[in-house]
């Protein structure tokens, strides 16, 4: 495919835009007490470098009260201005995002819950916020206080603004009429609603001149009590009346309910492109061009909607996480060569939930930039030997050999990839093996040589290395449960590989609460089966991201399977499973079980790291076999480890 049109240019005011690719504004942790730094800038600008058109910066907000990277004094436009600065030395433009939560607060930094401002005391369903009623004078100092914030990123060197009225944050809580309940002049009809919002897009204005001004706003903010597309539609068309903006970036979702929030970062069991109907919807209703985001990982996919005239620039955030060099990449027609998003939303959104910077399980330099962000060459170049072909020893592999060393990967298996061989297989989750090919493309194109069917000994590694990289992984653990050995009781491999038979009505304990124990439940009662799912954590997916989990739940209860948390499993015999209460230790019991499935942890393959050590032959360890834990960890060690070497 030709990327005609994806790597046009595309002048608003008097901005020309490279190309129609976009990193939106998206929280990534990496400023310290909401301040910009230099990591931040690093972050960027890595993306700026590898060819991104248009970079708008994480949202900031206007005033104190939004506990957030701040645009609410002066004291915040040297860091702006630094980022700014980095993301111009390669060509690239970038926007700040004026921002306010209102009612979509969480705690503060101390742990107590502030007081949320909204338009109207209305409460929300995710943060169990009861908000404040802004009065209207504040409403219009808040006005004043996006202009002044608009200001600041004039005087930091931005080359636009935009303002977020999207997922129902602030400025979108006025103009959803469920939210916003107010009779005098910020409320009631559509042009009440809307007067907040244009009072400050007029503040902005007034403080940049002729520099972009745009606004993100959901096509549909997918929740029962939130706006739907005609009613953006809608307002869009409104708002482009007035001539304030523009362009309109249009996304999905609110962060107001859980099913709203997963819109947020849709992930890998989402289609792709879902938005880009709404852009579509709101293109042929304005007269600006229209920016969409949503599971576009690809760059043919991105190309489609512009053939389609849906959208006029892509929003590609996590695909630039994932590879910052995917737009140069593609440029080149290099398309072998992209990393592409996988959707598993572990280390990008996942550690922002978290509180920590964000990342990618794939490409662990990413929100690492200034410790990760080149590799120094080897000083000597010497033969390294690595044991696993799982994501470990593959990204250890590539970052040695990248560094000059030769390097020979052997896999004890035919095949390469680990659990991620297993994890792919799961309904929804088939786009997680990309991250073993996009991994063996990495080590193969710096020079790996790879042996399937051969195991590393210390025999070997004496012969054939200077230095041995141990990444042989985990197997699945058994514990001493009673009767587990005489009842029909089977692992979750087992089930994957289509080595167990499977009875009709089906018991899953689950230790992990991961992906595991809810891939399992979904495969079985897609296939019929009676399933009933005991998770030893607070709910099943306790483990894995929010937007994952939350999705997964409500297919789970769609599919009818039965959801138990806090049970450790305790015994099992013929046709009962016995459990324990993590809290209380109480029995109890599930009948008439045909199969239990058990996902109780893995045990470390140690084997070869004893050997080693006893030979006095110089080893280092990456992922499972140093201690059980996820892909993210695994590809994080392979890189330290190649680093190492």
């Amino acid at each position: 495919m030709t990327l005609e049109r994806l790597f046009s240019p595309l002048t608003i005011r008097k901005t020309i835009f490279r190309n129609r690719i976009l990193s939106t504004g998206h929280n990534t942790r990496i400023a310290h007490d909401n301040v910009p730094n230099e990591a931040l800038a690093a972050y960027h600008a890595a993306r700026a470098k590898g060819g991104a058109g248009l970079i708008i910066c994480e949202a900031a907000t206007v005033h104190e009260t939004g506990r957030h990277l701040s645009i609410a004094t002066d004291a915040n436009v040297a860091g702006f201005a630094r980022i700014a600065a980095r993301v111009h030395e390669h060509g690239c433009a970038i926007f700040g995002q004026l921002f306010h939560p209102g009612r979509e607060m969480g705690p503060s930094p101390d742990g107590s819950r502030p007081v949320a401002w909204a338009p109207s005391p209305v409460p929300n369903d995710r943060f169990y916020n009861m908000p404040r009623a802004m009065t209207a004078a504040q409403i219009r100092d808040f006005a004043r206080f996006y202009g002044e914030g608009a200001a600041r990123y004039r005087t930091a060197g931005m080359d636009g603004v935009e303002m977020l009225a999207s997922q129902g944050y602030g400025l979108g809580q006025f103009l959803n009429a469920r939210t916003n309940l107010r009779t005098d002049e910020y409320g009631g009809d559509l042009e009440n609603r809307l007067r907040f919002l244009v009072e400050a897009a007029r503040a902005a204005r007034a403080a940049i001149g002729d520099m972009v001004l745009g606004v993100r706003i959901s096509g549909d903010e997918l929740n029962p009590y939130g706006m739907e597309l005609p009613e953006v539609v809608e307002i869009c068309s409104a708002l482009d009346a007035h001539g304030l903006f523009d362009y309109f970036n249009v996304i999905a979702g609110s962060s107001a309910t859980l099913g709203g929030a997963i819109h947020i970062v849709p992930p890998m069991a989402i289609k792709n492109a879902y938005v880009a109907p709404h852009a579509a919807a709101v293109k042929a209703k304005v007269g600006v061009p229209v920016f969409v985001a949503g599971r576009i990982n690809q760059p043919q996919i991105a190309e489609t909607v512009l053939a389609a005239g849906q959208a006029d620039m892509i929003g590609m955030t996590r695909a630039m996480i994932a590879d910052p060099e995917m737009a140069n990449k593609a440029r080149a027609g290099r398309f072998d060569d992209i990393r592409a998003c996988i959707g598993c939303n572990q280390a990008c959104i996942g550690h922002m939930h978290m509180g920590y910077a964000i990342s990618c399980i794939q490409h662990p330099e990413s929100g690492r930039e200034l410790v990760y962000g080149t590799k120094p060459r080897a000083a000597k170049a010497r033969r390294i030997l690595v044991a696993g072909g799982g994501p470990a020893g593959l990204k250890a592999a590539a970052v040695a050999a990248e560094r000059g060393h030769r390097v020979t990967l052997h896999e004890k298996d035919s095949s390469l990839g680990g659990q991620v061989r297993l994890a792919q297989l799961l309904p929804g989750r088939t786009e997680f093996g990309g991250l073993i090919a996009n991994l063996v493309h990495e080590a193969r194109k710096a020079g790996v040589t790879i042996v399937t069917g051969r195991s590393v000994t210390a025999a070997i590694a004496r012969a054939e290395a200077d230095a041995v990289i141990v990444a042989t992984g985990a197997l699945p653990r058994t514990p001493d449960i009673p009767g587990l050995g005489e009842a029909h009781a089977v692992t979750a491999w087992q089930v994957l590989k289509g080595e167990a038979n499977i009875g009709g009505s089906v018991a899953i304990a689950d230790w992990r609460c991961d992906w595991i124990g809810m891939g399992i439940a979904e495969k079985l009662a897609r296939e019929g089966r009676r399933v009933r799912l005991y998770s030893n954590g607070n709910t099943a997916g306790q483990n894995i991201q929010a937007y994952v989990r939350d999705h997964w739940l409500g297919v789970l209860h769609g599919l009818g399977v039965e959801l138990v948390p806090m049970a450790r499993l305790a015994g099992v015999d013929e046709d009962t499973v016995y459990f324990e209460h993590v809290s209380t230790n109480a029995v109890f019991e599930a009948r008439d079980v045909e199969t239990l499935v058990h996902s109780l942890g893995h045990d470390s393959d140690t084997a070869l790291e004893s050997e080693l050590a006893a030979a006095g032959i110089e080893h280092y360890l990456a992922g499972d076999c140093q201690a059980p834990r996820t892909a993210e960890e695994a590809v994080l060690e392979g890189l330290k480890a190649g680093l190492a070497v």
